[in-house]
C-alpha cells in the first residue's frame, strides 16, 4: 500500500524552498502527498526556531502531530529543519513520539529516512552544516503557480550578535549561477511569472564562489528569460548594497522597484552591540541614494525593539528615524533572547513589557505613515497581479510591484468581469486604506 505523507512547512520562505525539494523527492519515490494530517501515515514537520514565537509554533505542531499518532492513522513523525538542527538532544529526550530528526543539511535524504522509520528504526540524520550546495533543484511548488522563491545561497557570515542562523545553517555558500539560471528557466516554463530572490543575505551572492559580489550579474541574466515578468529582491543587507546593484535595479524593467532591506535599528550604539556594520549616517545616505536613483522605489525594512541595553534615548532615536525616513513597509519585532548568541550574554536585558510597548509605538507610527503614503496612490494607474477572488463578491485581490506575497498589502479590484489568478491587469486606484488599496479595472494603461 502506498504510504500517505502529510507535510507541514513552518517559518521563512527559505525554509519553504527546502520543503518544496522534499515534496519533490517524496513524490518521485512514489509516496502519496496529502493535506489532511488525520489521514496520513507519516507527518513531516519542517520547523523554524529563529525566535521564541517560531520555536513555540514548531513545538505546538509536533505535539498536535503526536495526537494523530496516538489516536489516528499516523505511524511516524519526522521533524526536519532548524528546530531539529538546534535542539536535537532536547527533541530526543523530551519528545519520544518523534521517530526521526533531520538536520538542515540532510533534508535531501528524506526518502531514506522515511523508509528506515517505517522499518522500525529511530533515525537521526545530520550532516556538516557547511556542506556544499547541490545544483539539483527540482521541487514541487507550494506557492501559487505564478510566483516562486529562488534561493540563491545558504548560511550567513554576518555574525549579528542576536542571530542563531550561522549555527543552524552554516557559513555563507552561494549556488552556482548556472544552476540558478537553469532553475529559473524551469520555473518560468512551469508558468512562474514572478521570481522572488531569497537567501539569508542576497547581496553577498557569489563572494564565496567567484571572489566578488555577483548579484547584479545574476539579475541581468535572469532578466533575459523570456516570459518572466517580475523579479523581486528580499533580504538585502544595507552594508552590502553596491552602486552596481542600484544601477541594475534602476535600468532593468523586469526588476521590481522594491527592496527589502532589514536594518534592525538606527542608533549607532545599538547597531554596534548588534554586530551590524552600518551607521545611522550611512543608512540615511543609502536610502536617499536609492530614492534618488529609483524615484518610485518601495523600501521595506524590519526593526528590533528592546535589544539589550536599549535606553529610552536610543529608542527615541529609532522612533525619530522612522518618522524621518518614512519607509513604505515596516515590520517590527521585539528582541528575542536566543541562547548561544553573544547578545544573550549582554547585561541590561529589557523586560518583555517594555519591548512590546516600544514595538507597539513604532507600529502605530508606521500605520500613520502607511496611511499617508497609500492616499498618494488615489487616482493613479497601477499594474496588478491577481492572486484570487473574494468569495461571493465581484472583488479580486492582487498585488502591485510594491507588494511581496504574504508580508505586504493588497489591492482589491472591483470588476464584473472574470479574472484569473496569475493574470496582470491595469487598475485605477479609487480608495486607500492603511496598508491596502482599492481600485477598478481600466482598459488602457497609462502612467
Amino acid at each position: 500500500m502506498t504510504l500517505k505523507i502529510s507535510f507541514i512547512s513552518l517559518g521563512c520562505d527559505k525554509n519553504l524552498v527546502d520543503s518544496e525539494v522534499m515534496l519533490y523527492l517524496l513524490n518521485q519515490a512514489g509516496f502519496s502527498l496529502i493535506s489532511d494530517e488525520s489521514q496520513a501515515d507519516v507527518i513531516v514537520i519542517n520547523t523554524c526556531c529563529f525566535i521564541q514565537d517560531a520555536k513555540e509554533e514548531s513545538i505546538e505542531n509536533i505535539l498536535e502531530a503526536a495526537e494523530y499518532k496516538k489516536d489516528g492513522n499516523c505511524k511516524a513523525i519526522i521533524v526536519t529543519g532548524c528546530l531539529a538542527e538546534r535542539y536535537k538532544d532536547e527533541i530526543l529526550s523530551e519528545m519520544p513520539e518523534v521517530d526521526a530528526i533531520v538536520g538542515t543539511a540532510s533534508y535531501r535524504e528524506i526518502v531514506e529516512v522515511i523508509k528506515e522509520v517505517m522499518a522500525g528504526k529511530k533515525v537521526e540524520k545530520f550532516s556538516d552544516i557547511n556542506i556544499s550546495l547541490s545544483d539539483d533543484s527540482e521541487r514541487i511548488l507550494s506557492t501559487a503557480g505564478y510566483y516562486a522563491y529562488l534561493k540563491i545561497a545558504e548560511g550567513c557570515d554576518n555574525a549579528c550578535t542576536y542571530c542563531v542562523i550561522p549555527k543552524i545553517r552554516g557559513k555563507y555558500r552561494s549556488r552556482s549561477m548556472e544552476s540558478l539560471i537553469k532553475e529559473a528557466k524551469n520555473l518560468v516554463n512551469q508558468g512562474v511569472q514572478e521570481l522572488i530572490i531569497v537567501a539569508q543575505d542576497t547581496t553577498r551572492y557569489g563572494v564565496d564562489l567567484y571572489g566578488e559580489k555577483r548579484l547584479p550579474i545574476l539579475l541581468k541574466e535572469l532578466c533575459k528569460i523570456e516570459d518572466l515578468k517580475w523579479i523581486r529582491l528580499l533580504y538585502t543587507y544595507p552594508e552590502e548594497i553596491t552602486d552596481d546593484l542600484i544601477e541594475v535595479m534602476a535600468t532593468e524593467e523586469k526588476i521590481c522597484n522594491y527592496l527589502d532591506m532589514p536594518i534592525q535599528h538606527s542608533n549607532n550604539a545599538v547597531l554596534k552591540r548588534m554586530g551590524r556594520k552600518s551607521t545611522k549616517e550611512a543608512l540615511i545616505q543609502l536610502i536617499n541614494k536609492l530614492r534618488d536613483k529609483i524615484p518610485d522605489i518601495c523600501l521595506r525594512t524590519t526593526l528590533i525593539t528592546g535589544f539589550p541595553g536599549e535606553t529610552e534615548e536610543e529608542f527615541e532615536d529609532m522612533k525619530e528615524f522612522v518618522k524621518t525616513m518614512k519607509f513604505d513597509r515596516l515590520g517590527v519585532f521585539s528582541y528575542s533572547k536566543e541562547e548561544g548568541t553573544p547578545a544573550s550574554r549582554l547585561k541590561d536585558q529589557i523586560p518583555k513589557k517594555i519591548k512590546e510597548q516600544r514595538k507597539n509605538i513604532l507600529m502605530a507610527l508606521q500605520r500613520q505613515i502607511c496611511a499617508e503614503k497609500s492616499k498618494e496612490f488615489i487616482g493613479k494607474h497601477l499594474e496588478v497581479l491577481i492572486d484570487g477572488k473574494i468569495a461571493g463578491e465581484d472583488v479580486y485581490c492582487g498585488r502591485t510591484y510594491r507588494d511581496a506575497p504574504d508580508i505586504d498589502g493588497m489591492v482589491f479590484v472591483k470588476t464584473k468581469g472574470e479574472l484569473l489568478s496569475g493574470e496582470f491587469v491595469k487598475v485605477k486606484i479609487t480608495e486607500a486604506e492603511e496598508y491596502d488599496l482599492v481600485g477598478e479595472i481600466i482598459d488602457e494603461f497609462t502612467e
